[in-house]
């Protein structure tokens, strides 16, 4: 069964397609009108979206929402990582403010939560990763996009950045590897 995933993303498009093997994805059709991101937390914001492409694909359809939340900045930028510099700021803008605004060496954490909605049972499912790091005192490596090069994962013994693993090394400690991880195990026996 094809599943439609909810974003236009390129980054997450590859990674989806890179980590999930049950099951074949769909892209978001250019029609489809997504929600805005206005939720308190980043499930919320993913069940919007995941509702809004089933609803519109009468398919089952699977989104996530995912940001970053600094100890030092309470927790945030939070559900708010994609703006954090401003609506239409761009990754390394919000990238530039991180570094302004958090400490080399306070915790991080990535955080995702991935929500699966099939509009004919009705049936809704909620995955969370995470994947815990500290704040690098430079911005380092190529991969990745976002925040990875200044996330320093705590189960990386050799000091890199995520932006500096491997996509098979980020994949494996990743907060959306985890959450897919999650999801694909419960998908799979339901086959």
């Amino acid at each position: 069964m094809a599943l439609t995933l909810a974003t236009r993303n390129p980054h997450k498009l590859r990674e989806f397609a890179r980590l999930l093997s049950v099951t074949e994805l769909e892209p978001l059709a250019e029609e489809i009108e997504l929600p805005p991101e206005t939720g308190a937390t980043f499930a919320e914001n993913a069940f919007g979206k995941a509702r809004a492409a089933a609803a519109a694909s009468g398919r089952p359809a699977i989104a996530d929402d995912s940001g970053i939340a600094a100890e030092a900045l309470g927790g945030g930028p939070g559900v708010r990582s994609a703006r954090y510099a401003g609506e239409s700021a761009s990754d390394a803008e919000n990238l530039a403010l991180l570094i302004e605004q958090v400490p080399v060496g306070s915790p991080l954490t990535y955080i995702c939560a991935l929500v699966y909605v099939d509009p004919r049972s009705g049936e809704e499912r909620v995955f969370e990763g995470r994947c815990e790091g500290v704040m690098a005192a430079a911005p380092r490596g190529s991969g990745g996009f976002g925040y990875d090069p200044v996330f320093l994962p705590r189960e990386e013994a050799s000091g890199r950045t995520m932006a500096e693993l491997s996509d098979s090394e980020k994949d494996a400690i990743s907060h959306r590897g985890r959450a897919l991880r999650a999801f694909e195990e419960w998908f799979s026996e339901r086959a």
